[in-house]
């Protein structure tokens, strides 16, 4: 905790912090082709900040401050690296353009989405992308990142080093793809911004220390590329469909803090003014003609969300639904949602037949929504033995005690079922 007189130079220096630093994270490592040195830079300038501020006064225009003190950093450690007379050209032509830039901050332009797509260019290993946008753009420790990836914190932030030093060393530039390879790059650019979101969904008491902002720093992410692709429906549809999951936070856990599936919320406490915000997205991406992966997962969510005027869910376009995404991604997910769509639609021996077809899928030994979906269906169509053993497998991948005591519940109710008379 910052002495009492400094507090009002945290609190700026944060403010700063959670507004500009993505944006001059981005605008050095453009132009130097170093994210390593970029970093470093800003995060000097950052202490420096705090040591200086203090006595002198938080500046006119901070992000000026930080930009002004980065570029002496980022200068510094290239005359260090490079002694020779034939660097001095470029440290000359740096420094003149980082100079520029920091004398007009107030013009510093936003290369967030270009930092974001060099993050996404097919040299760099798929699975370190998102890792790469979250630390870029949001700052995110490698702690941070690696709790919520399910990996090490040494092995996170060994792989995001060599994954930085790959965009110098190859010189990934800095630039919105060509309109031949903007889909595949804006396809991993999405999926990483639904990654770290999904990641935040996963913890929705926020008792997680490290992932309880994840959530809330995808939809941020989500709105910045739709604000910078305002007529991508991708970019629309992606940021529709998180803020229909967000809008329904408040009613996964009673006031017990026991978990309350989608089926059974109180629509009331579903948030409003998000879920009109999403459907107004949806409706400006429809209007492209291009139908894509995320607007059909926003549909979706509208079609579920409809209930809170309707009082009844039409399952049967939710199937459409998922038809239609199924032919465009192979995923589990979907395929299980399908299923459950299918139950609804049809009955539960139909459901229990679609997932049935996925038995063979390696990628569900372990996945316990499969589990759990699987449970649920054997349960409803009469197999109280098999549903048994599919609820005990399920129980066992759980890792949130609140759904783990959900499905607890269930198998007793399971048991208890069982046991009566017929």
């Amino acid at each position: 905790m910052p002495p009492e007189a400094d507090q009002p130079v945290h609190a700026a220096a944060e403010a700063v912090a959670r507004r500009s630093y993505g944006k001059l994270v981005a605008f050095l490592a453009a132009r130097t082709r170093d994210v390593a040195g970029a970093e470093d830079a800003l995060s000097d300038a950052f202490a420096a900040a705090l040591q200086d501020w203090p006595r002198a006064g938080i500046p006119a225009s901070p992000e000026a401050w930080l930009m002004a003190v980065a570029r002496n950093k980022i200068i510094d450690a290239a005359r260090r690296r490079r002694s020779s007379e034939d660097a001095a050209g470029h440290l000359q032509l740096m420094h003149d353009e980082l100079t520029a830039a920091a004398a007009q901050a107030s013009e510093i332009p936003d290369d967030r989405l270009l930092l974001m797509f060099a993050c996404a260019h097919p040299a760099i290993d798929p699975p370190i992308r998102a890792p790469m946008i979250l630390q870029t753009i949001l700052g995110l420790d490698a702690a941070t990142i690696a709790s919520a990836f399910l990996v090490s914190p040494a092995t996170m932030g060994q792989r995001l080093v060599r994954a930085k030093s790959k965009i110098r060393q190859a010189g990934i530039p800095f630039r919105l793809p060509e309109r031949a390879e903007l889909r595949e790059r804006l396809d991993a650019v999405l999926g990483a911004i639904y990654a770290a979101f999904a990641e935040g969904w996963s913890d929705p008491a926020g008792t997680e220390f490290r992932r309880r902002n994840l959530a809330e720093e995808g939809i941020w992410l989500g709105r910045l590329v739709a604000s910078l692709l305002p007529e991508e429906p991708e970019a629309l549809g992606l940021l529709a469909l998180m803020l229909h999951a967000e809008a329904r936070r408040a009613a996964r856990r009673d006031a017990q803090g026991a978990y309350v599936p989608l089926a059974e919320q109180d629509p009331k406490l579903w948030n409003a003014a998000l879920i009109e915000e999403a459907e107004a997205l949806l409706f400006r991406a429809s209007r492209s003609g291009e139908i894509g992966r995320y607007q059909i997962e926003a549909a979706v969510q509208s079609a579920h969300v409809a209930r809170r005027l309707t009082g009844r869910t039409d399952w049967a376009a939710i199937e459409r639904l998922y038809d239609a995404l199924a032919a465009i991604i192979d995923s589990p997910v979907v395929a299980i949602n399908r299923a459950i769509a299918i139950a609804q639609a049809r009955g539960a021996a139909a459901g229990v037949c679609a997932l049935d077809a996925l038995a063979q899928d390696a990628r569900l030994a372990d996945y316990q929504p499969y589990w759990a979906a699987r449970a649920g269906l054997l349960a409803r169509s009469g197999d109280a033995a098999a549903a048994d053993q599919a609820y005990a497998r399920a129980i066992g991948l759980e890792s949130d005690p609140a759904v783990r005591d959900f499905l607890q519940r269930r198998r007793a109710e399971l048991g208890g079922r069982q046991g009566e008379p017929a």
